[in-house]
């Protein structure tokens, strides 16, 4: 039975997600405050992440929230591994730069979550010739999450600089379970205006004319 939603959404309405948008930031651990985050607000951005689009309406993320202090210790100590070799990655000024820069908040944020992706052996409609668009739906509920968190004034920050196969057995994760993304979360100090690595000129914004092709490249 075909049911139509008659929500329409006016442009004022239009403009503040677009304002929502442009102002998301990736928050680090030097600007995250003493203060917990209420229950009622992690559920309004977890309750927006589980509303995401997905490939066959799948659904295949799983949440771990984090607040011990213990699972984050566990967290951080692979994080310095990974840290210590990326930075050698970088040569003279640039893995200078890299040193000073503070790439998470794992024990400065309230709230640590771990994003997974969680598999399955069945055939699932939409996701048989692109077998990578169940790790995508999983972004797809990501970008909610940040989106939300933003409304909320609540910052949230990407750890990437970990190493996924760590994070699953400290955080006991189904063998089949794949990390995603590691997340902390917040109140901040305030978000800035320009995205951080932009405003230390570690890399420069692309031109949308460079980015966008008609028909064919």
């Amino acid at each position: 039975m075909e049911v139509i939603n008659e929500r329409l959404f006016l442009q004022h309405e239009a403009d503040l997600l677009f304002e929502i948008i442009l102002n998301r930031r990736d928050v680090r651990g030097n600007r995250f405050l003493d203060r917990s985050i209420e229950e009622e607000k992690i559920n309004q951005i977890l309750l927006a992440a589980v509303n995401a689009p997905s490939v066959g309406f799948s659904q295949p993320w799983e949440f771990v929230l984090i607040k011990s202090a213990s699972i984050k210790k566990q967290i951080k100590d692979t994080f310095n591994t990974e840290n210590e070799r990326a930075s050698k990655l970088f040569k003279d000024e640039k893995q200078k730069e890299y040193n000073l820069l503070k790439l998470e908040g794992i024990f400065e944020a309230p709230l640590n979550i771990a994003i997974f992706y969680s598999a399955t052996d069945k055939p699932i409609l939409g996701q048989t010739s692109m077998t990578e668009v169940g790790l995508y739906s999983v972004v797809c509920a990501i970008q909610n999450m940040w989106l939300m968190a933003r409304a909320l004034n609540i910052g949230m920050g990407w750890v990437s600089i970990v190493d996924p196969e760590k994070v699953k057995q400290i955080l006991k994760a189904p063998e089949n379970n794949r990390l995603v993304g590691y997340f902390c979360l917040g109140y901040t100090d305030g978000f800035l205006k320009q995205p951080e690595l932009e405003l230390l000129k570690w890399e420069n914004r692309k031109e949308m004319s460079e980015l966008i092709f008609n028909d064919t490249y």
